[in-house]
């Protein structure tokens, strides 16, 4: 007689670090994921306990970074998403490549964050310039800015709405994605002559901005999820191919 375990046993086993830690309630944290995925593929995910984005805030939040690796590897992740691109820009990119390094060499399980996934994406595709569709404050924006730069991504343009993490995690559902479309809509505009578009953050729910901006614009479009999911799961061949969420998802050079 088969097992019928089979029948339910996720085929790959999604790890997520996210940045916060477990509130009062959480507002589908999957839920733009299984637009994208298939249903045998399994989230789990942890919380970094992430208060504010300033130097301070980060790092004691990362001070929470090997116990939820230790969290997701107990429970046979195949891969850990280091998540929030604030958090990867405060870091730094040096330091982020040295945790997701040590994080493979320690527990054997691949490691990813979205600005890496980004660059990945960006490269890929043979990309040089972006415009970012920013919620956040200067500072935060600066060391985004800084860590694509470092990764050889020239940033164009960039929004910002004065977003701290106590702000951006006070959102509702509509207010995050409407606001996601109207960034990245005003930095297409900001600078028309950049190669991408890109809507980071995982507060405001952004993969509706991708198919939007590509069809306005002409040109890729990325959130963190599309290029987590493309560079994780696309890329390596574990899912095939994703349509009608833009260019990238779908492995094309072009909307």
């Amino acid at each position: 007689m088969a097992d019928p375990t089979e029948k339910i046993l996720p085929r790959f086993r999604y790890g997520v670090i996210h940045p916060r830690a477990n509130e009062e309630f959480q507002r589908g944290p999957a839920y733009q994921l299984y637009r994208l995925v298939p249903l045998d593929v399994m989230e789990i995910s942890t919380g970094l306990g992430l208060e504010n984005y300033t130097p301070d805030g980060v790092e004691k939040a990362v001070g929470n970074y090997w116990k939820c690796v230790e969290v997701l590897a107990k429970e046979k992740a195949d891969l850990i998403i280091f998540s929030g691109a604030p958090i990867s820009g405060v870091l730094g990119r040096p330091r982020v490549v040295e945790l997701l390094r040590q994080t493979k060499e320690k527990t054997g399980i691949p490691a990813d964050a979205p600005l890496e996934a980004l660059i990945a994406a960006m490269n890929h595709l043979g990309l040089k310039t972006l415009t970012i569709g920013s919620r956040w404050a200067d500072a935060v924006n600066e060391a985004m800015t800084r860590y694509l730069e470092a990764g050889g991504i020239k940033v164009v343009g960039i929004t910002k709405r004065n977003q701290w993490a106590a702000d951006a995690f006070a959102m509702s559902l509509e207010e995050g994605l409407k606001i996601a479309l109207e960034v990245g809509r005003e930095a297409a505009k900001l600078a028309p002559g950049a190669d991408a578009i890109a809507v980071p953050g995982g507060a405001a729910m952004a993969l509706h901005v991708i198919p939007a901006l590509e069809e306005e614009f002409g040109k890729p479009a990325f959130t963190n999820m599309s290029v987590e999911v493309w560079n994780d799961l696309v890329r390596p061949g574990i899912i095939p191919p994703v349509q009608g969420w833009g260019c990238l998802l779908a492995n094309q050079r072009r909307p």
